[in-house]
């Protein structure tokens, strides 16, 4: 059976599908309730009718519920994204087109299992970050319909926030991503450039388009990225994800602030103060914080719309533009349009300042693992967005415009509410492709907090399965010896790409010895009926290097499961018990760092 108040978080979900409470038939019809229900935040351009969804339906009763990772998960998609058979306006009736085929990333999670329920409201061509420049509406935040939801991915925000769609697609140019994540309690996924694929996307800034990921909490946000990002060969401006890829630890880690004077909330004294609180919350988990000069990052994000990208804006419609040019909203009129003007000259003149001011950006690398600043400085009403249209947008991009210039990728998470009751969110940035690092640590970031899952009555969960902490594509590796930090043979860890998880200890069942032979000096872990709690550590080791690291385990150690401290169970070092024949038993010691002291 069905309850009106069911959660739609994967966790709830996949539980509820196991114990056979319902079907997929039946949860979508409760979906299509809730979304009746809230028709006034103008979240929806097109809903699937009963025809529509009918394949999508039929296919899973053919499955079992444990054979799909997102088997029966309802979700929404941004209207620049296709889906076949569907209308794809991108928030202007008269470009509408049908596509015969789906976008890439829908096809992937249609695949692995998930509903489309329909397609979503957007500021107009994807170009804005307030939700309110769309013929279907100006979208509504879901706390407070007085404001605004945020944009351009309005839609797919407020519909994940509302309870409506377990995840939402969208897109994210300059922020499109992650503003509507900050102004509804979401988490919003803005990859590394190329590891969505775009194909099957309307272009805003084709060299800078990411498809997007909003989700109720990071582990549902981790899940539907690991179905979605699939190196794409015919997208060409697709990017496989490489064999050594930039990690941190997410409990130790030194994490870049703008100096005070580089801070900017535009009046907002709430959000200076949960900004503050956010970056002391960031130092409790074990971060060290580092000021920073952020004019390089503020000179880039100038470039976005003063420089001649708007340009990529008017190349992606130019023929429609010429043809209808009155089919456009206004603003977004204004704010394209101009981009006929810019001459070659001009683009390569900023395309010399762009990197002028990465070389500057990248100076900071070598002294942090990422970045965090507000996602937005300020929330602005609809009324206040209305009367002054560019100059407000302008200001929301102040922490979110530079990032695809700069190549650098991001995860937006909640960060508290105002005493109004409306949300606040950061943003934590590092370089391409570290965004298994970055979602490891907005998890624990996440966590912890009073807050709910979006717009809805459902907590948020106080602790995250710690066994999440390992991203996908990575195994929790508990090592005990020479690969803990700084010791010998760490370096085997992170020339793979491996990084820090937690310290932590056994259960008080396991002797330590220090084996004979070397260098480097040894220990071997045993399994025993008493004994000690054990000092470890628990990296993320990608899978695709475990073969390797593996390979050079000499005997008598191997990989096999160890019991933490908590009760989990993971992979880790243990050793042969004839292995310690002669060994210097040293479990008093509680660890091999501290017998080596």
């Amino acid at each position: 059976m069905i309850y009106n108040d069911q959660s739609l978080d994967l966790a709830a979900l996949a539980h509820a599908y196991s114990e056979g409470r319902f079907t997929p038939r039946e949860l979508i019809a409760l979906v299509r309730e809730r979304i009746a229900s809230r028709s006034d935040h103008h979240a929806w351009i097109h809903l699937l009718d009963d025809a529509q969804l009918e394949p999508y339906l039929a296919a899973l009763e053919q499955q079992q519920a444990d054979a799909l990772p997102l088997y029966g998960v309802p979700f929404a998609i941004k209207d620049n994204i296709d889906l076949a058979g569907i209308p794809t306006t991108a928030a202007c009736p008269d470009y509408a087109y049908i596509p015969d085929e789906h976008a890439f990333v829908v096809a992937r999670l249609i695949a692995a299992g998930a509903i489309p329920v329909g397609k979503t409201n957007l500021d107009q061509f994807a170009t804005g970050l307030v939700g309110t420049r769309s013929p279907y509406g100006a979208a509504q935040n879901s706390f407070d319909p007085d404001y605004i939801a945020g944009g351009s991915s309005s839609g797919s925000a407020l519909a994940v926030a509302m309870g409506q769609v377990s995840f939402a697609l969208g897109t994210d140019t300059a922020g499109s991503g992650r503003v509507p994540a900050a102004f509804n309690n979401l988490v919003g996924i803005k990859p590394t450039r190329g590891l969505l694929s775009t194909r099957g996307v309307v272009p805003a800034c084709r060299s800078l388009d990411c498809v997007s990921v909003f989700a109720l909490d990071c582990a549902d946000a981790r899940r539907v990225f690991e179905v979605a990002a699939v190196y794409d060969g015919e997208d060409a401006y697709a990017r496989p994800q490489p064999v050594a890829i930039p990690a941190f630890s997410a409990t130790t880690f030194r994490f870049g602030v703008p100096r005070a004077d580089q801070l900017q909330f535009f009046g907002n004294e709430e959000y200076a103060r949960l900004f503050a609180a956010a970056v002391e919350r960031l130092e409790a988990l074990g971060g060290t914080r580092v000021e920073i000069d952020f004019e390089p990052f503020l000179e880039a994000a100038r470039l976005l719309y003063e420089g001649p990208w708007v340009t990529e804006r008017y190349v992606a419609i130019e023929d429609f533009l010429r043809a209808q040019p009155d089919s456009l909203h206004p603003v977004t009129r204004a704010i394209i349009e101009p981009g006929a003007a810019a001459s070659a000259a001009d683009a390569f003149k900023a395309q010399y300042r762009l990197a002028a001011c990465r070389r500057l950006a990248e100076a900071v690398w070598p002294h942090l693992d990422c970045i965090v600043t507000p996602t937005a400085g300020t929330h602005y009403r609809l009324d206040e967005v209305e009367a002054d249209p560019i100059r407000l947008n302008a200001n929301l991009g102040h922490y979110t415009n530079f990032m695809n210039l700069l190549d650098l990728a991001a995860v937006a998470v909640p960060a508290g509410m105002t005493d109004a009751g409306l949300p606040f969110g950061i943003t934590l940035c590092a370089p391409a492709f570290a965004d298994a690092s970055l979602l490891a640590l907005a998890e624990r970031f996440h966590h912890g907090q009073s807050l709910s899952l979006g717009a809805t009555r459902h907590p948020l969960a106080t602790t995250p399965d710690r066994a999440e902490y390992a991203p996908a594509g990575t195994l929790a590796l508990a090592v005990c010896g020479a690969h803990l930090s700084g010791l010998a043979l760490n370096h085997q860890l992170t020339e793979r790409g491996a990084f820090l998880l937690e310290r932590t200890r056994t259960t008080p069942f396991y002797h330590l010895y220090a084996l004979a032979g070397g260098p480097p000096q040894r220990p071997g872990l045993v399994r025993a009926t008493s004994g000690a709690a054990i000092e470890l550590e628990v990296w993320a080791l990608p899978l695709a290097q475990v073969g390797s690291f593996l390979a050079g385990i000499p005997a008598p150690l191997g990989l096999g499961k160890v019991e933490l401290a908590d009760g989990r169970w993971v992979t880790g070092f243990i050793c042969e018990g004839q292995g310690v024949e002669g060994a210097t038993n040293i479990t008093a010691s509680g660890g091999w760092r501290a017998w080596l002291a």
